[in-house]
């Protein structure tokens, strides 16, 4: 028994497969013209499913029918077995969703990589950098200096202490795109700075004894950067380098208690307190610490932030007329505390 086709037509007899005669030229199949001289080639007695030439497996017309080896006709499927060149629409939908996939890989990848990635455009992670136009600043790329042959990397287990084998000026954070220097800050040869200048940011009754706990504390040199933005926003970092992390730690010109010129009162910075508590962050915080200017200040609010590494101290100055942003200071202690790690 044979079907009809979609109109109704009987099959033509299977025995002998006929040339196309002036069919139209989008119902021919793609498939090989058969040689003139073999107008007809007999069909096999019983041929397998799989071993039916390759001409017979090419999609017809939806609806139509097809002509098997065995003499029985069968409706063509609808879905084509062998997949066909998409339309131009097609290829147009298809790059556009293949653009948008490797545009969403791309942004997974780097999301679930970045840890401290502060000097980038980039969102990450970090306490207060969560959002999106939040008046951050743009540093440059930022490379840890190379430390001499077989000397260890701070807080190392063959260096506990945290001592630093790299120069201090290596270590400084860099001034962000857009600013300019502080002409205020008065920086010797390799970006040294004296005593006396680093003792100019406390009040003139803590100075003296500040001075002299120096040579107490054993420290050995001071180096220090400082840089003005287009917003007023003034920086000074300075890096204070003692013989071991135990003299470091007697220094107290850096905590709650500080005595900064200008400033009545300091107090813990609140924002930093709950960025900690509502976002994650960096394993290893509990070195920085982070203070702002009670209110009511004067004209300028000032913002301190201190990063205990070993050997080496940092103490950052942050002023700005009105009120100190938030972002740019903690951006700028998160990476002075990463050059130090």
């Amino acid at each position: 028994m044979t079907e009809q086709n979609a109109t109704g037509a009987a099959p033509e007899p299977v025995d002998t497969v006929k040339a196309p005669a002036a069919a139209p030229q989008d119902a021919i199949p793609a498939q090989a013209p058969a040689p003139a001289a073999e107008a007809t080639v007999p069909a096999p007695a019983a041929p397998a499913a799989a071993e039916a030439p390759a001409a017979a497996e090419v999609p017809q017309a939806a609806g139509s029918a097809e002509v098997t080896a065995s003499g029985a006709t069968t409706s063509a499927p609808d879905t084509a077995e062998a997949p066909q060149a998409p339309a131009p629409k097609d290829r147009r939908k298809l790059f556009a969703f293949l653009r948008w996939t490797a545009a969403v890989t791309v942004f997974a990848v780097a999301g679930a990589g970045v840890a401290y990635g502060v000097t980038r455009p980039e969102r990450t992670d970090i306490p207060g950098l969560s959002t999106k136009d939040d008046g951050r600043w743009v540093f440059p790329p930022v490379v840890k200096p190379t430390l001499p042959p077989g000397a260890p990397v701070p807080f190392a287990e063959d260096n506990k202490d945290g001592i630093h084998y790299a120069a201090a000026l290596e270590l400084l954070v860099p001034a962000p795109k857009g600013s300019t220097q502080d002409p205020a800050l008065k920086v010797e040869k390799d970006s040294v700075v004296s005593t006396d200048t680093f003792l100019e940011e406390y009040e003139p009754t803590a100075r003296e004894k500040m001075k002299q706990g120096f040579t107490t504390e054993s420290l050995r040199q001071i180096v220090g950067r400082g840089w003005v933005m287009p917003d007023g926003t003034r920086t000074r970092v300075y890096l204070l380098r003692f013989h071991s992390s135990g003299f470091a730690n007697t220094f107290e010109g850096c905590g709650i208690n500080m005595s900064v010129n200008g400033v009545k009162r300091m107090e813990a910075d609140e924002a930093w307190r709950k960025v900690k508590l509502s976002q994650s962050t960096p394993s290893d915080v509990t070195r920085l610490s982070m203070y702002s200017e009670a209110r009511p200040y004067g004209d300028e609010q000032v913002r301190v932030g201190c990063v205990d590494a070993g050997d080496l101290l940092a103490v950052v100055f942050q002023t700005r007329k009105g009120e100190a942003a938030t972002v740019p200071f903690h951006q700028t202690v998160l990476l002075q505390d990463q050059l130090l790690d």
